[in-house]
């Protein structure tokens, strides 16, 4: 008898800004939509333990997927994107998962992100709080700034080779991880195109700045929680902090023993961790229902 992964796969089309994106999704599950953001250069494959485990799904209908350019989502046929450079931007980073969520037909969905996604949970939560019941920033801070020159002159140069993300991608892991899964993260940033990683970081590190506009954010709408590893140099629990802090209403988790990486790095400790975040959710989601009901 064949084994199979409960996970099912597909692609669906999307108009952003007028240029169709041919887009790659994984889910599994029923329940409230969580929908996941990858890393920076990196793809969906990142949330696959999430996707298979069976206490979450059971209550969550979990989505991945695979930004343009990134894993299985292609570059536009539309574009001649061998001539251009690629570039993340802020806006279109929104208005392409709220027009994903929306051609999904999600209700009000859950947004998990982490670190270029966990930047954009507080993007979405202080510019879309309607679109989404809660948004969750893992590895998330106000600021990643200072990073021009490091963008434009160590990650994408001719005497580097592409194999110097991915190491330093492990450095950002926990030594605590499971070697097993601290490998299988590395594994898929050597995967990732040359130009896509540092593309990315023109959102990572010099479009997205909540320093001036988090205090904006209404959790009363959109419930904002960060969460962040004592093992990650780059968004560091300071930093963290400092955004859930600026946040009336926000929350924030120390994830101890933990880096850049939780939820492919080491998926059964942060399990530990983003549970209690959706058991809340969950909780808060019935009380609204039952309200609305008049139960």
């Amino acid at each position: 008898m064949a084994k199979y992964s409960s996970i099912m796969g597909r692609y669906i089309y999307l108009n952003v800004e007028g240029v169709e994106y041919r887009v790659y999704l994984e889910e599994a599950g029923s329940g409230i939509p969580l929908v996941c953001q990858h890393t920076a250069g990196s793809d969906g494959r990142q949330f696959r333990h999430l996707l298979e485990d069976k206490e979450i799904t059971s209550r969550f209908r979990v989505i991945a997927v695979d930004l343009p350019y990134h894993g299985k989502s292609l570059p536009p046929d539309s574009v001649r994107y061998w001539e251009q450079e690629y570039k993340l931007r802020k806006d279109w980073f929104m208005t392409y998962w709220v027009t994903l969520c929306r051609e999904l037909d999600l209700d009000q969905p859950v947004y998990m992100g982490c670190s270029m996604g966990g930047h954009l949970a507080g993007d979405l939560a202080l510019n879309y709080p309607d679109e989404f019941r809660a948004c969750i920033g893992l590895e998330a801070s106000c600021w990643s700034g200072n990073m021009d020159q490091l963008i434009d002159k160590w990650w994408h140069h001719p005497r580097l080779s592409n194999e110097s993300k991915p190491a330093a991608m492990l450095s950002l892991c926990s030594p605590n991880a499971p070697e097993q899964r601290v490998r299988e993260t590395v594994w898929m940033y050597s995967q990732g195109a040359p130009v896509v990683f540092v593309g990315d970081l023109n959102y990572y590190g010099i479009e997205h700045d909540l320093r001036e506009t988090a205090q904006d954010i209404d959790t009363s709408k959109c419930m904002l929680y960060v969460l962040s590893g004592d093992y990650d140099w780059s968004a560091y629990p300071a930093v963290s902090k400092e955004l859930a802090d600026k946040v009336s209403g926000a929350k924030y988790t120390l994830m101890e023993g933990m880096g850049h990486f939780p939820m492919s790095e080491d998926p059964v400790n942060f399990k530990k961790y983003i549970v209690p975040v959706l058991n809340e959710i969950e909780e808060k989601s019935e009380a609204v229902a039952l309200a609305t009901s008049g139960g």
